[in-house]
């Protein structure tokens, strides 16, 4: 369903660097002139470029995105 003045598409960012999440349909174009098209009803975009299924979101940006205490994601140790 495209945006209509009485339903706007719906963008939500968010400050922790993850993916921006848009109302879905959405049809995206990118750099390379390639249509992406999707009708789930919320989609997330890729903005850190790791992503395997760019330009969709595959979480790959929490591997090396800082936690909010400032650490970088480690692995949890297994317990004894």
């Amino acid at each position: 369903m495209p945006s209509t003045p009485d339903r706007p598409t719906r963008v939500r960012l968010d400050r922790d660097g993850g993916p921006v999440l848009m109302d879905g349909p959405v049809e995206v174009v990118t750099e390379d002139g390639a249509t992406h098209l999707s009708h789930r009803p919320t989609v997330a975009l890729c903005t850190c470029r790791r992503s395997a299924r760019y330009p969709w979101c595959d979480t790959s940006h929490r591997a090396r995105a800082p936690r909010k205490g400032g650490a970088p994601d480690a692995p949890e140790e297994e317990s004894r």
